[in-house]
């Protein structure tokens, strides 16, 4: 059984605010598992590939430029014959080396594209909702969080214009969320969840 989503997102330092937000988003999806996010390394870190070919979702975000570590990333999921979630930011200026990445990848059909924070965080999780709902069995989800996470979707639709909170423009960073549904601490001190408690880090 497996307990814990693994998401990896490419995003560069152009995009502080975006990675702080879906690093923050994916714990309101209502579902026992845990969580591990991982995000692209901002200055000298190196890339750890065995994240990215791990993963269960690979998110890349495109701003203004495809600044390093980006395509390096995108060439690893290239390699394993994976596909990522694209997300492209409109409404702004684009280097030419972010429009060659954008036509070097016309062909694929799974590009979106987004203009504000609301927008990518309804689409992000609509996406990695549905990527849990299509793998059930996988993420061993039983039918009363099955039916949790639809209606979790479903409200989703009628609140996507709404402005996130809690987003202060960090760079985010790498973390681990286990679930009390799932994980039994050994040791340390639980934090519980503001919401409903289901999730701990």
């Amino acid at each position: 059984m497996v307990d814990i989503f693994k998401l990896y997102i490419s995003a560069a330092n152009d995009l502080q605010i975006e990675r702080d937000l879906l690093s923050r988003s994916v714990t309101e999806i209502p579902v026992t598992l845990g969580w591990q996010i991982n995000l692209s390394p901002i200055g000298e870190k190196m890339v750890d590939e065995n994240l990215i070919i791990d993963a269960d979702l690979h998110i890349l975000i495109l701003g203004m430029d495809i600044r390093a570590p980006i395509g390096f990333e995108w060439y690893i999921s290239r390699r394993m014959e994976r596909k990522p979630a694209f997300f492209r930011k409109t409404g702004i200026p684009r280097t030419l080396a972010a429009g060659d990445f954008v036509r070097s990848l016309s062909h694929y059909s799974n590009w979106l594209t987004f203009d504000n924070l609301a927008d990518l965080r309804y689409q992000a999780l609509m996406h990695i909702g549905q990527t849990i709902l299509d793998q059930a069995d996988y993420f061993a989800i039983q039918q009363k969080e099955n039916e949790k996470l639809s209606t979790f979707m479903k409200d989703l639709d009628d609140k996507q214009l709404e402005q996130p909170d809690g987003v202060n423009g960090s760079a985010g960073e790498n973390s681990v969320i286990l679930s009390r549904e799932r994980f039994t601490p050994k040791g340390g001190v639980l934090i519980q969840a503001p919401e409903d408690g289901e999730q701990d880090k």
